[in-house]
């Protein structure tokens, strides 16, 4: 077994009877979103997912974009991508930056009254435009042949991703644009060699939010761990439909 995975934790659980806020993050609403049983079974049982393999070649295109952007960010300058799409926003200085930007620790967050949750999520970028609205910026990186795009059926999670940041700013008092965007570097394979480098294709992809649907999940969210019954697997879930075909071997 991997020293990293623990299957069942005792950390970290939603207690019915407890009165203390309880932290939600913004990657939990989306496994809420994809399977209510396999939600609860990790918050209200510490029964948690097997874990994905790291996306360390993502992660480092990640950091790139940051320091590239943080020094536009500390000229007050707007970063060749921004002007070649026309973008009149430059990169949001601000001292709570690196902290918005902590997924493990901290990241920005909103306690929500109805449900006692505390919401949380971590953003990759901020720009500002000159009405003083925020666009929240996710980065994104692939490598395929097609030009990159949102309009995959799965790619549904990046757009409720965006809606969650806007969500979330707006409740911290912030005036947020509520049109979102993408910086998605597709790597490219068509060149003769590797030459100890890999090139990008990097596109900018407008998306306009709408987050009324948040309020309402955070409501079924409270109600489905606070509830005694597990919930029904999510119709795409692969991991429940592998408990249930090794269950029949196992009876």
């Amino acid at each position: 077994m991997s020293q990293y995975y623990q299957p069942k934790r005792t950390r970290n659980l939603f207690d019915p009877a407890s009165k203390e806020p309880y932290r939600v993050s913004r990657s939990k609403i989306e496994l809420f979103m994809n399977c209510p049983r396999c939600f609860y079974l990790d918050r209200r049982l510490g029964i948690s997912p097997p874990p994905s393999f790291p996306f360390s070649l993502n992660s480092a295109v990640d950091t790139l974009l940051k320091k590239e952007f943080d020094i536009h960010r500390a000229h007050g300058t707007a970063h060749p991508l921004m002007k070649a799409y026309s973008i009149d926003a430059v990169p949001l200085p601000h001292e709570k930056i690196e902290e918005w930007r902590d997924a493990l620790r901290r990241g920005i967050t909103h306690h929500h009254p109805a449900t006692n949750f505390i919401v949380t999520g971590a953003i990759d970028d901020l720009w500002v435009n000159p009405k003083g609205e925020l666009h929240i910026v996710d980065y994104k990186s692939t490598s395929k042949e097609q030009e990159v795009n949102i309009d995959a059926e799965w790619q549904i999670s990046y757009k409720r991703q965006m809606e969650i940041y806007q969500w979330l700013f707006r409740k911290n008092g912030f005036k947020v644009s509520s049109i979102g965007y993408f910086v998605y570097c597709n790597g490219i394979t068509d060149r003769k060699a590797f030459d100890g480098k890999l090139e990008f294709d990097v596109r900018l992809i407008p998306y306009e939010g709408d987050e009324s649907w948040v309020e309402g999940v955070l409501v079924k969210i409270h109600t489905c761990l606070d509830g005694e019954i597990l919930p029904s697997a999510g119709a795409d879930c692969d991991y429940c439909r592998y408990r249930v075909s090794v269950a029949r071997y196992e009876k």
